[in-house]
């Protein structure tokens, strides 16, 4: 068995979202200031960070779209660890399709797109990302999916206003994770998929440590 990292590391200055702030990290309690606080000897760090949910790689829960949806502190951990792993191949064009008769009933469908290859680039923002396109979606949703993920700035067309994939997905229940990395690993294995958020009540959206467990 293996474990691939899925997640970009967050770091001081990191843009994610074009518009959207990047993150601030810093000492809350330096290890200098520390050491009056201890005996001789001792000295710790406690760090502070001040960002945006919308930061690295994230997981979105239907409050991030609906008033009414479930947030993080509700969302079903069945749907998000050790989910069975399907990889479509989504490299050819923009519009990520699924083909016909794929099972995907309680599966982790992750979008191999390889638009990671932008990431801390303006690039990565640009308009003419790959996204998961609506008739995917209604496949995904009718046939049970638990979770569905991207490698890219976002799920759905960002051309337009329109979110109709958070729409589906999310209004189904389904929790989605957007600026995953390195998809291409898990070609040709059987793999799990693993991403948790805290459980943070009232929030949305939040960053996680998404995870695969391969077995060949």
């Amino acid at each position: 068995m293996g474990i691939v990292d899925l997640s970009h590391p967050i770091s001081d200055g990191l843009i994610t979202y074009p518009g959207l702030p990047a993150p601030v990290i810093s000492d809350h309690l330096s290890r200098d200031a520390s050491r009056s606080r201890y005996a001789v000897g001792y000295e710790f760090q406690i760090g502070r960070i001040d960002m945006v949910a919308n930061t690295g790689t994230y997981l979105d829960t239907p409050f991030h779209r609906f008033a009414d949806g479930h947030d993080l502190a509700g969302l079903d951990l069945d749907r998000v660890v050790g989910v069975p792993g399907v990889l479509v191949d989504a490299t050819a064009g923009q519009e990520a399709t699924l083909a016909p008769g794929v099972d995907v009933a309680g599966k982790a469908v992750l979008f191999h797109t390889g638009w990671d290859r932008h990431w801390e680039t303006d690039r990565y923002g640009e308009a003419d990302h790959p996204f998961v396109g609506m008739a995917a979606v209604e496949a995904l949703v009718a046939g049970g999916v638990a979770i569905v993920g991207i490698d890219s700035v976002n799920i759905d067309d960002t051309r337009t206003g329109e979110r109709p994939v958070h729409t589906a997905l999310l209004g189904a229940g389904i929790p989605i994770v957007e600026h995953l990395r390195d998809l291409g690993r898990l070609r040709g294995t059987l793999f799990t998929f693993t991403a948790v958020p805290p459980a943070v009540v009232g929030m949305g959206t939040f960053p996680v440590r998404a995870l695969a467990q391969t077995a060949g």
